[in-house]
Order: C-alpha cells, then sequence, then structure tokens
C-alpha cells in the first residue's frame, strides 16, 4: 500500500487522533498540512507533532501536498469547510456528523451531493469487535437478519451500527422512543478519572426503530464511553441464528445446533514476546478480522480511524466508497428524529431525503 498523506483541518481533541495515528505509523501516513484559526495553538502544534500548519484556510487550500483532507471540527462550522474543500476541488474525509441538523444536512447535499469526493468518518463500522460482527451477520451463516439491538454508542453512531447490522439502506423508519433518568457514581471523563465520589444523573436514551419487516433498538447512557461499570451489549438476531455479546449460536441444520465465541487474538500476553498488540478477531476457526495496523500500538478507536484513512486514500485513487455522505446524512437525520421521538413521546417517521432519492 502506497503512503497516504493527508491534510488536516481543525486542531482539537479529535484532531490528536490524526495525528498519533500518522505518528504511530509513518511509513503507511503523514499530515502534509493543517489549518487552525489560532495562532497560538498552530505554534504549538506545528512544535509538538512536526507538520506544517496554516492559520489561514486559502493558504492551507493553496499549499497542497496532500490527496485529501480530513475536516475535524465541530459540527456547528464543518459544513462550511466542507463545501469550501469541495469547490477547491479537495476530496474530503468528514468526521461525524457533517451537519448539526436537516435544513443544513440538505443544504449540504445541494450544495455538494455526489458530485464531490466525500466520505464521511463513521468509525464504529471498523472497529474491530463490530466490524467482527457487521461481517458475520452479512455472512447469512444467521440466515436473513431481522433485529439488531445496539447499546454501544451514541445518537448517529448508534443508528449507523444499527443499519450496518441490518443491512439497510435508505428505507424509511417508525421511531418511537423514551428517556429514563438514574443515580450513577460519576467516573473517569475524557481528560482523566474522577477526583472524588460524585452522585450525578445518567440519562438514558431507549428507542425502537421499525423499518417493516426489520427492527433495530437503540439503547444508549453517555456515561458508557468512559465507565467502568456500564459496558456495552450488542444482540444480532436472524433466521437461523444469533448474536448475543462474544457468544455466537447457529443452525447448521434444523436439528443441529452449533455454539461459538468471538474471541480477541492478542499478542504480548504471558510469555509472547511479539509486543501487544491486537492481531484480529476469530470465531469458530475462522478469521472474522484481522488488524492491517499490527504491530503498531493503537487503540481500537484508533484502529477504526486508521482503517477510514486508509479506504478514504483507495476511494480517492478510484476505488469504491466505504461511508458515504448519503450514508452519514442518513444517519444523523434518523438520529435527529429519535431525539425528536424522546423529547415528544410521540412516534416519528422519516420521509425519504434529497440523497436517498438520487
Amino acid at each position: 500500500m502506497d503512503k497516504i498523506t493527508f491534510g488536516l483541518v481543525g486542531g482539537g481533541w479529535r484532531a490528536e487522533f490524526y495525528l498519533r495515528i500518522a505518528r504511530a505509523l509513518p511509513e503507511q501516513f503523514a499530515v502534509g498540512a493543517m489549518y487552525v484559526r489560532d495562532e497560538g495553538k498552530a505554534e504549538v502544534l506545528a512544535k509538538t507533532w512536526g507538520v506544517r500548519v496554516y492559520t489561514a484556510i486559502e493558504e492551507f487550500i493553496a499549499a497542497g501536498g496532500y490527496s485529501f483532507a480530513v475536516v475535524s471540527l465541530k459540527r456547528e462550522v464543518s459544513r462550511e469547510y466542507i463545501i469550501r474543500l469541495a469547490h477547491a476541488g479537495i476530496p474530503v474525509l468528514a468526521e461525524t456528523p457533517p451537519a448539526p441538523d436537516l435544513e443544513q444536512l440538505v443544504g449540504l447535499w445541494n450544495e455538494v451531493g455526489d458530485a464531490a469526493v466525500i466520505q464521511i468518518a463513521e468509525q464504529y463500522l471498523f472497529q474491530p469487535m463490530h466490524a467482527a460482527k457487521i461481517r458475520l451477520a452479512r455472512s447469512g451463516r444467521l440466515g436473513a437478519i431481522s433485529q439488531a439491538q445496539v447499546s454501544a454508542a451514541h445518537g448517529y453512531h448508534g443508528i449507523s451500527l444499527i443499519r450496518q447490522l441490518l443491512g439497510g439502506q435508505f428505507e424509511n423508519v417508525t421511531i418511537r422512543g423514551q428517556r429514563f433518568v438514574s443515580p450513577l457514581v460519576k467516573g473517569p471523563q475524557r481528560y482523566g478519572p474522577p477526583l472524588a465520589e460524585e452522585l450525578i444523573r445518567s440519562e438514558q436514551l431507549i428507542a425502537s426503530l421499525d423499518f417493516g419487516d426489520k427492527l433495530g433498538v437503540f439503547d444508549f447512557t453517555g456515561d458508557q464511553y468512559f465507565s467502568w461499570i456500564r459496558g456495552n451489549r450488542l444482540l444480532v438476531r436472524g433466521e437461523r441464528g444469533e448474536i448475543t455479546g462474544d457468544e455466537v449460536a447457529w443452525l447448521e441444520s434444523f436439528d443441529t445446533p452449533l455454539y461459538s465465541r468471538l474471541r480477541r487474538i492478542e499478542a504480548g500476553h504471558g510469555g509472547n514476546l511479539e509486543g501487544f498488540y491486537l492481531k484480529g478477531i476469530m470465531g469458530d476457526g475462522e478469521w472474522l478480522y484481522r488488524n492491517r495496523f499490527a504491530p503498531a500500538r493503537l487503540a481500537e478507536d484508533e484502529i477504526a480511524i486508521a482503517e477510514s484513512l486508509v479506504r478514504m486514500g483507495l476511494h480517492v485513487a478510484g476505488g469504491p466508497s466505504f461511508y458515504s455522505l448519503a450514508e452519514g446524512s442518513q444517519d444523523q437525520y434518523l438520529a435527529l428524529l429519535l431525539e425528536q421521538a424522546v423529547n415528544s413521546g410521540e412516534p416519528v417517521t422519516s420521509v425519504s431525503q434529497p440523497w436517498a432519492l438520487r
């Protein structure tokens, strides 16, 4: 695989994932240029990461030296930069979501649509265990998939996993939802562990997504991302079997059930001296996922982001779409409807949007 050199718009917490990936895998990735507005921050980033940093978007565009640009900005401003770069002929890999509300999603699509090379950096479908389960769900071993229950990510991320597991496209859906609040001892946050015991109110969103012949169940509390005591859960059901967590059950024939477990295969345990990294996910003697970035020591979220970078590099070179602006817009649209259903207490039914009618 040729080395991928990308530009990076934004210098926040999420943008640092891309910088860490490039530093960990210098033979595969490089940051050709960065753009941030703040001059002080630009100086710090240039010194810390050894990259060219511009404080004017015009200079970043003119500098070139990259095959595509990653837009890693807050959702409120991301849209204008996606449009600006697309009009300059620069392929874009935009962080989720592409816009904050339906009006801006439609406006973005009407402005660039299929005419520009734009993909969305939705990482959850590429996280190793999720990728293995999606592959298994699509393999036919479980038969036709009718249900996916996902408690692993908020909003559009959770919606994306549901749609990927169900094999959905842009079908319309009726959403019913509710909110449940319960007490929880505060856990770690983005920048570190708690400093003292504190009881907080944990907000849980639960929703059903009725596609007619398929059902998605969304269940998430934001504390799950960092909590030590709130875990993730996932259930996929098909006519011949199901995935429950890491357990898989299916029918070889109508009277012969088979059982297996999805297993993380990691180097570095016990007396193993290969290093400490994920090799892949195995189930029933089959590799369902192989980590192409081994032996780099990356968190699984970083592995997923690196996968998006590889696929974007291939897409820019003429390869297939992997998570398009249309898909990212659809998942964000459904996430907005989910919030509406939860807040109103009434069912909400989607209608086909421009990206679904293309």
